[in-house]
């Protein structure tokens, strides 16, 4: 249901940022913090230029595997933004 609305709303506004605020807060439990708004575009834009593999800067004190980047595949994945990319790997 969640992706189905997620799908929805974005095509009828067009406004990513508001759209990924919902997604990530009504979409999961718990729900993600909004400082991954930039970090989810940021990945949505590298996977729709095919950059699947490319280090995206996480938030201060936001780790991935101890890491202060992840990559745009798990960003995507982990928060379910399939909705978002033209073309998935």
């Amino acid at each position: 249901m969640g992706r189905q609305q997620a799908e929805g709303m974005f095509e009828a506004m067009k406004d990513i940022d508001t759209v990924l605020r919902w997604h990530l807060t009504s979409n999961h439990y718990p729900s993600i913090p909004l400082t991954m708004v930039p970090v989810c575009k940021e990945a949505i834009e590298k996977a729709n230029a095919g950059e699947w593999d490319a280090e995206v800067r996480l938030p201060e004190n936001i780790q991935y595997r101890g890491r202060e980047t992840a990559p745009v595949s798990a960003i995507v994945e982990q928060h379910h933004l399939d909705s978002f990319i033209d073309s998935e790997e």
